[in-house]
C-alpha cells in the first residue's frame, strides 16, 4: 500500500516561497542575500488597519464567524466593488476566504470536474495550474509573447476554446509580468466568452498597483450578462501589505458562492475574526498610504526597467501593473560560469544565488523558461546593490 495519494505525489512546493526560504535561510547565516523573491510588499501595515484589529483584539473579537465571512466584511467589500467598477452583489454573492489563493482554491473545487479544460495564459501565476488539476480539471496553457506584453490575444484565445473549455483565467494586472488589460482588449475577450458560453476566472488582486495612469477595468463591468460569466478573486494583501492577515475575497454568482461556501465549512470555516476587521477598515477607510506605496513602486519600477534594458542581452517589458519585472536572459543560455554550464531559467537562478547572492524566481516555474522574475517590492538601496550584482554575474558567463 502506498503511503501518499497520487495528488500529493504530484505537487511540487511553491517556488516563489521555496526561493523566498532559501533566502532568508541564508541571511539567516550570515549571508547578505538581497532578495527579489518575495511577492509582498516591504511596507508595513497602515497604522489604521493594525487599530482596527487591536481595537478587535480589546472587545474580544476572537470567536468563530459565520464560515463566509462576518456581514460587516461583507458589506465593505460589495461597497469596494460599486465604487471602484460599479459593480452591485449581494451578501449572498461573496465569499470570505483565508487570502486569494484560498479563493481560488474554493472556485476550482467549487466549478471544475474530470475532463474540464482551463485556459491559462502564459506567463501564469505559479499556482493556477496545479490548483486546477487538483480539481481533476484539465490546465491547457495558452503561450502569450513579450511582443504582444504577455496578453492574450483574441485570436490566439478563439484557437485554444473546444467543446470541453470551462473557464478561462484572466490575471490583470499579472503576476509574474506585470501586464494589464484595456477595457478595449477585455471587450473583445468578453465577446468570445459570451459566444463561447465559458466563464472567465478575474484575478484581480493587483488592481490598485497600476502605473503611468493606467485604468483598471473589471471584464465583470462591461455588462450584466458578462458579470454573470464572471467570478473575481481578489483580497486584501497586495493592495493593503497585508500578506500574512490571510484575507481573501470572491464575487459571483449565488449558485458558484454557495457550493464554495460548503467546501470552505468543510476544510477551514472561518477566516481569522480580528483579520476580517482589520480588513473592513482597510476597504472602508483611508487610502492615502495606498497612493503612497503605489508612488514608490512606480519610481522602483522605472529604476529597475531602464537598469536591465540598458544590460546587454537583456529585455524588460515595462510592466503596467502589479510590482514585478519579467526580464527576458535567454541570450546567455549556453554560456558558462568556471565550466558549469547555464542552459534554462532553473540555471540562472542558481547561479545568481550561488555567485552573487541574489535571489530570483525562474521564469519556467510561471511557465517562461526565458525569464527571470523579480520582485521590486524592496527598498531602492537594495535594487540598486541587487542589479549591480546580476550586471557583474552576468560579465563573468562566457
Amino acid at each position: 500500500m502506498t503511503v501518499l495519494s497520487n495528488r500529493a505525489k504530484s505537487l511540487k512546493p511553491s517556488p516563489t516561497l521555496a526561493i523566498n526560504a532559501k533566502a532568508k535561510s541564508m541571511q539567516a547565516q550570515g549571508i547578505h542575500v538581497i532578495s527579489f523573491g518575495a511577492g509582498e510588499p516591504d511596507f508595513d501595515t497602515p497604522e489604521n488597519i493594525k487599530q482596527a484589529a487591536k481595537k478587535a483584539l480589546d472587545e474580544g473579537f476572537t470567536k468563530y464567524t459565520p464560515v463566509g465571512g462576518i456581514d460587516e466584511l461583507k458589506d465593505a467589500i460589495i461597497m469596494k466593488f460599486k465604487r471602484d467598477s460599479g459593480l452591485s452583489y449581494k451578501r449572498s454573492e461573496v465569499l470570505v476566504s483565508c487570502g486569494g489563493k484560498h479563493s481560488f482554491y474554493n472556485l476550482a473545487q467549487a466549478i471544475f470536474d474530470q475532463g474540464d479544460e482551463v485556459i491559462v495564459p502564459a506567463p501564469y501565476w505559479v499556482s493556477y495550474p496545479p490548483m486546477v488539476s487538483l480539481a481533476e480539471g484539465s490546465p491547457v496553457i495558452a503561450e502569450t509573447t513579450e511582443k504582444n506584453e504577455f496578453k492574450i490575444t483574441p485570436g490566439d484565445l478563439k484557437k485554444t476554446i473546444t467543446t470541453k473549455t470551462k473557464a478561462l483565467i484572466i490575471n490583470s494586472p499579472s503576476n509574474p509580468t506585470g501586464s494589464a488589460y484595456s477595457k478595449k482588449e477585455l471587450e473583445k475577450i468578453a465577446e468570445i466568452a459570451l459566444s463561447k458560453n465559458i466563464f472567465v476566472i478575474s484575478d484581480e488582486i493587483y488592481e490598485k498597483i497600476v502605473y503611468d495612469e493606467f485604468q483598471f477595468t473589471s471584464i465583470a463591468s462591461l455588462s450584466e450578462e458578462m458579470k454573470k460569466r464572471t467570478i473575481i478573486v481578489h483580497g486584501v494583501a497586495k493592495t493593503y501589505s497585508m500578506t500574512g492577515w490571510r484575507i481573501g475575497y470572491t464575487a459571483g454568482s449565488e449558485e458558484i458562492i454557495a457550493a464554495m461556501n460548503n467546501i470552505q465549512s468543510q476544510s477551514t470555516s472561518n477566516p481569522t475574526s480580528i483579520a476580517q476587521k482589520a480588513s473592513v477598515e482597510a476597504l472602508i477607510g483611508p487610502q492615502s498610504e495606498v497612493e503612497k506605496m503605489v508612488s514608490a513602486f512606480s519610481q522602483r519600477r522605472n529604476y529597475i526597467v531602464d537598469r536591465l534594458n540598458k544590460m546587454r542581452g537583456v529585455s524588460c517589458y515595462k510592466p503596467m501593473g502589479a510590482f514585478y519585472v519579467f526580464p527576458n536572459f535567454s541570450s546567455y543560455y549556453g554560456k558558462a560560469y568556471q565550466g558549469k554550464k547555464i542552459e534554462n531559467s532553473t540555471h540562472l537562478a542558481d547561479y545568481f544565488l550561488d555567485a552573487a547572492k541574489v535571489a530570483v524566481v525562474p521564469g519556467v516555474e510561471f511557465g517562461a523558461d526565458s525569464f527571470e522574475r523579480l520582485s521590486f517590492a524592496t527598498s531602492m538601496e537594495n535594487i540598486k546593490e541587487g542589479l549591480d550584482r546580476v550586471e557583474e554575474a552576468l560579465k563573468k558567463l562566457v
